[in-house]
């Protein structure tokens, strides 16, 4: 399969990430970003590599890049990895 994901893949992922699961998003950029004091999170874009995030701070809005560990094979590789990802940022918040 393809490392890319196409850009309609990448906007499903992201519109239902943020409407249906904005808190994971939130724990994905302080978990997995760094941003440890973002009060909310967006995500923009995911592909094979890794997902790009906004994060507000402060009153600001904060680009965060965060690398997957491996490269993601396709939408349902991308599903399984980032339903991993919540459990492991609820584990380190805890």
């Amino acid at each position: 399969m393809s490392n890319d994901f196409s850009a309609d893949i990448s906007s499903r992922i992201c519109n239902h990430m943020n409407e249906d699961h904005a808190e994971a998003v939130v724990l994905y950029a302080k978990a997995f970003g760094g941003v440890t004091d973002a009060i909310a999170a967006e995500m923009l874009s995911i592909d094979a590599h890794g997902m790009d995030l906004t994060a507000q701070v402060n009153g600001e809005t904060l680009p965060v890049r965060i690398q997957f560990d491996r490269v993601l094979a396709n939408a349902e590789d991308a599903h399984q990895t980032l339903i991993a990802m919540v459990k492991q940022a609820r584990v380190k918040a805890n």
